[in-house]
């Protein structure tokens, strides 16, 4: 008898068997890659299809949005037609969702902040509805909507996700790190590194103990690492803390490595509990020049190295950056978001409980 099949011992019949595939670690090479690349394969083409089917939900959301646009601008007919036209599409559509008199708003919004349905079909189609309500709701230009709905799908965000960057006001502070990219990388690298980097970041997730020590800093980004990779953002993978170097004999410890699998180099982290001195970048020079001389392969760009401070004059660490050959980016961190914030800015910053209760009030979406 095959040895695939199992015998079944009920205590009556013992020719009674259940066929039973062989253990996968006797299945030779080639069925193990074919098995594997197989599982990918659907695995993709699922997620492939889902995205299909929400993106055509999408397009279809603009195009009754931008139909009753057009027939109330033709006809001059008022806000209450929708109330009309929602109770009319769930008549003729009993099992379909989406046709509530709130959402039926979102849908003749989302046609008029997107006028051009080539941008919707290319961009914003490719994230959720949900998603695509918050960049409405919570951002002011066509701009910013852009900018954010990128990071959104290049980052895998979820709408939770989104609402905290937005309130972190990443668009503004996106690629303001003072450096000298320009001069010390080839184009396009200098371009990328330069986005790579914000300024400031926010430390809010360390706590509201006032941290007057590098140690006191950096121990606390450590025990909140998860948040801090989030901060600096994608492409940031951890090497070390206290990475020991010696040289000449002597030992000098950098604070923080990390490695940045888009931009292909280290990523050297300095952190500073004060203000902006010349004397930081010689240092941070040092330790760029031995991570480059040790620890980057041949196809490393690179070292890229990020000073860290409390306050900064821009025209003072400009002139400071002059003459360094490595790429430096200085940025300030801020340890609480609230008290870093202008509060017109502050004011404006949505929550998740802003966000959830506006979409429960859209009914069935």
């Amino acid at each position: 008898m095959d040895e695939s099949r199992k015998r079944l011992d009920n205590g009556t019949d013992k020719n009674v068997v259940i066929p039973s595939p062989e253990p996968l670690s006797q299945m030779d090479t080639a069925y193990v890659e074919f098995i594997e690349r197989l599982k990918r394969d659907i695995a993709r083409q699922r997620v492939s299809i889902a995205l299909r089917a929400s993106a055509d939900v999408i397009c279809q959301y603009w195009y009754i949005g931008n139909a009753i646009l057009e027939q109330q601008r033709l006809y001059g007919w008022g806000a209450k037609v929708i109330d009309r036209i929602s109770s009319d599409l769930r008549k003729a559509f009993p099992d379909a969702e989406g046709f509530s008199p709130r959402n039926l708003k979102d849908m003749r919004r989302f046609a008029k902040e997107w006028p051009d349905f080539a941008i919707v079909r290319q961009l914003v189609a490719q994230i959720p509805w949900g998603t695509n309500i918050v960049l409405m709701q919570k951002l002011k230009t066509q701009e910013q909507r852009i900018w954010y709905a990128q990071q959104t799908i290049e980052n895998g965000w979820g709408r939770d996700t989104l609402v905290e960057h937005i309130r972190k006001n990443d668009w503004e502070r996106s690629g303001k790190a003072v450096n000298n990219f320009e001069a010390s990388l080839p184009s396009p690298d200098s371009e990328l590194a330069a986005q790579t980097f914000k300024d400031p970041y926010w430390f809010d997730f360390m706590g509201k103990a006032e941290l007057q020590r590098e140690r006191e800093v950096e121990q606390k980004l450590i025990e909140h690492i998860q948040e801090f990779l989030i901060e600096l953002g994608q492409g940031f993978a951890f090497v070390g803390r206290q990475v020991h170097l010696e040289l000449g004999g002597e030992d000098y410890y950098l604070d923080l490595l990390f490695y940045h699998l888009k931009l292909r180099c280290f990523v050297v982290v300095e952190l500073k509990a004060r203000d902006f001195e010349p004397g930081f970048l010689g240092q941070l020079n040092m330790y760029q020049n031995v991570v480059n001389a040790v620890l980057r392969h041949p196809d490393d760009k690179p070292t890229i190295g990020l000073l860290l401070v409390r306050g900064k004059n821009e025209t003072t660490v400009r002139y400071s950056l002059e003459g360094y050959l490595n790429p430096i980016g200085v940025a300030e961190w801020q340890q609480q978001l609230e008290q870093a914030l202008p509060a017109s800015i502050a004011a404006d910053l949505p929550t998740i409980e802003d966000i959830e209760r506006e979409l429960e009030e859209g009914g069935d979406e």
